[in-house]
Parts: structure tokens; C-alpha cells; sequence
């Protein structure tokens, strides 16, 4: 169940890359540790257009209004970092100083934070981290499951000044392929601009992943592949991976899928997974000084089965003890609920107060 929660966050971000044919009102943003009560069914039938592949209208222009409010840094002020249990001793959990474990992070290669796309709080914890490790760590690199490969250039001329924010989000198509508010991101963005940091496109072409999703990684022809990995780089593993994607796959069917369509969508997940895993681990030997860290959902990254494992995998000769840490924002309460599984779902949880405005009413008598 926790796993299922986890996906949640994907299906949100899949129906922009995936609609289905007929439109569906967008769920209420709020973080996933709080209750979902849109019916699973019609989140997951929008995550199924990886399947069937069919359109929906553009959401439209993004407003030329781009500034973004200050918020209150108390919440992320007072955040706490708990070490997941997991492994041989489930009940292990345990808090640690949040400057002893920032520390920890700056001395990594790799550190993941595993996002809900549209929770703010998580965004906000990404900005604080961000900060707190560009000052251990000058040499950084942020690198963005938000941008597309084929937009780099234009990320690139956006950070050097040569283009507007409006020129940036209209050419890399945002609204379009990625589409949650902006203002999550901006602030991120302008404080790798601020401070002349590397700012790099992660995520594979989505016309790419939906092609994917109706005919399978075979029938890619050879123009599809440019900013995707060579296909025998593509590994359809680890089987606990596809185990719980397969549950999540019946889930949504209620038992009516079949084999062939689990497979294919199965081979985009993993194209996904596979594609952001190449680019970080190109950025760790071209710059293995620099400190790599990585804004992603949180299903790309539990368990270490999406990404991480994918860049150890690719690193391991010239790197054998990688250092990556992952750090899921604000899980959930179930995704943070004791477990017999090893190795345990993340390195670290990142847990703040949620702001007086997104504390939820007490229920009534």
C-alpha cells in the first residue's frame, strides 16, 4: 500500500505526458503524506495513457506573471531527519542532527531528493538543502527530472542571460511536458543562476516514452533513440522493481490487463529510470569533484531500484563505492511505517511541520 501512495505522485506527472482521450478534472495538489481522496481508479486510468496513448488539449500558455512570493523558512527550519528502519532490524529508526546529516550528504557524489511533485513543502525543503550544501560544497551540480535532454541547450542559454524566463519555459515546451507550477521551481532555477551553477536536463523525450508505452522498446526507431541509452543498456530489472510495479499494474486493471501491456508498461518505466540514470552518471565522471544533486519523484528513487541502482550499476568499475544518499521529502506515514525490507526504502526521511495555512482542520465531533 505504501508502494501504491509512493506511484501516486507519478500518476500525476504521467497524465501530462500521457492523457487519456477524455478529460479529467486535476486532482487537488497537496503532499502525499495526507489523504488522497480522489478514487485511485481515475488517478491510475491517467497513468494508463502510457498504454493507449492518446491526447488531451495543451493546458495552455503559462502566465507572463512569473515572480514568486517569499515564503517562511520556519517550517524547513525546524524540519528533522530520520534514518529509516529496515533490513534485520525494523524497529531501528532513529534522529539525527540535521547539520550532522547535511555534513554527511556534502561528502557524497550523488544525493537524491525524492520529491512529490506538487507538494510545496517538499519544493521548499529543496531549496533550504540546496543552499546548506552549495556552502560545503561550492562545486555543484543541479540535476532536474523537470527539463527534457533535448532543451539543454536551452537551459544553458537561460543560465548565461542570453534568454528571458518566459523565452526559457516556452521553448523548452514546460507547461506542456512537465506542467506543475512553475513557482515550485523557479526559485531553484534562479538560485543556480545566482550562483553560476550547472543546471542539468534529465528526463527522457516524452513523446519518446509514450511511443514506448504502445508499441515497446524494439519498434523505437533509430531517430527515437538520440537522448535515450543504447537499447542493451536498458536493463528491464531488478525483479522486485517489476514486482511492484506489476501489483500497482493490477491495481489500476482491478485483474483486466494482460502480459504484453504490463511489459510495455513496464519498458517506459524503466526508459525513464534508465535515461536519468545515464545522464548522472556521465555527469559524475566528466566532474567527479562536483557533487551531483537530484531533484526527482519519489517513485524514481525508493528502494534505490529506479535510478541510483541504474548509476551504481554504470559507474562500478571506475567508482566501486559510489557514494549516493537518497532522502524522500515529507513521506508519507505509511512509507515510513517500519519494514522488514532490506535494503530500507531511503537513506534518510526529511520531515517539517507542515505551515499553519496547510494544517489540516480538526475533524468535527
Amino acid at each position: 500500500m505504501a508502494q501504491l501512495k509512493t506511484m501516486v505522485n507519478m500518476l500525476k506527472k504521467t497524465r501530462r505526458m500521457f492523457p487519456i482521450a477524455r478529460p479529467i478534472a486535476r486532482p487537488i495538489a497537496r503532499p502525499i503524506a495526507r489523504p488522497i481522496t480522489r478514487p485511485i481508479t481515475q488517478l491510475c486510468g491517467c497513468w494508463l495513457g502510457i498504454v493507449i496513448g492518446c491526447t488531451l488539449p495543451s493546458a495552455g500558455h503559462l502566465s507572463p506573471a512569473l515572480a514568486v512570493e517569499p515564503q517562511s523558512d520556519q517550517p524547513v527550519q525546524s524540519a528533522r531527519v530520520i534514518v529509516p528502519s529496515g533490513g534485520v532490524s525494523p524497529s531501528s529508526s532513529l534522529e539525527r542532527p540535521v547539520a550532522e546529516v547535511l555534513q554527511q550528504l556534502a561528502q557524497a557524489q550523488v544525493v537524491y531528493l525524492g520529491e512529490v511533485h506538487d507538494s510545496e513543502a517538499d519544493h521548499q525543503a529543496q531549496r533550504f538543502i540546496l543552499e546548506q550544501l552549495h556552502r560545503q560544497r561550492p562545486r555543484l551540480t543541479i540535476a532536474m527530472e523537470m527539463f527534457q535532454r533535448p532543451f539543454q541547450s536551452i537551459l544553458d542559454r537561460y543560465l548565461q542571460g542570453k534568454i528571458s524566463e518566459q523565452t526559457l519555459l516556452d521553448s523548452t515546451q514546460y507547461q506542456k511536458r512537465w506542467g506543475f507550477p512553475w513557482r515550485f521551481y523557479q526559485p531553484i532555477v534562479q538560485f543556480a543562476k545566482q550562483h553560476q551553477l550547472p543546471v542539468v536536463a534529465l528526463n527522457a523525450p516524452s513523446e519518446v516514452v509514450r511511443q514506448v508505452g504502445r508499441k515497446g522498446l524494439d519498434r523505437l526507431k533509430l531517430t527515437d533513440r538520440r537522448f535515450i541509452p543504447p537499447l542493451s543498456a536498458i536493463r528491464l530489472e531488478p525483479d522486485s522493481y517489476r514486482q511492484r510495479l506489476q501489483q500497482l499494474y493490477n491495481d489500476m486493471h482491478q485483474g483486466k490487463g494482460n502480459s504484453q501491456q504490463f511489459d510495455r508498461f513496464f519498458q517506459a518505466q524503466v526508459l525513464w529510470d534508465e535515461t536519468m540514470a545515464e545522464r548522472i552518471s556521465q555527469l559524475v565522471q566528466a566532474h567527479p569533484d562536483r557533487l551531483v544533486v537530484v531533484l526527482v519523484g519519489q517513485g524514481h528513487v525508493t528502494y534505490g531500484e529506479g535510478i541510483p541502482q541504474r548509476v551504481a550499476r554504470r559507474l562500478r568499475d571506475r567508482f566501486p563505492k559510489l557514494a549516493q544518499f537518497t532522502l524522500l521529502l515529507n513521506p508519507s506515514p505509511d512509507l515510513q511505517a517500519p519494514t522488514t525490507e532490506a535494503p530500507p526504502i531511503a537513506d534518510f526521511f526529511w520531515i517539517q511541520p507542515l505551515p499553519p495555512s496547510a494544517t489540516p482542520a480538526p475533524a468535527s465531533p
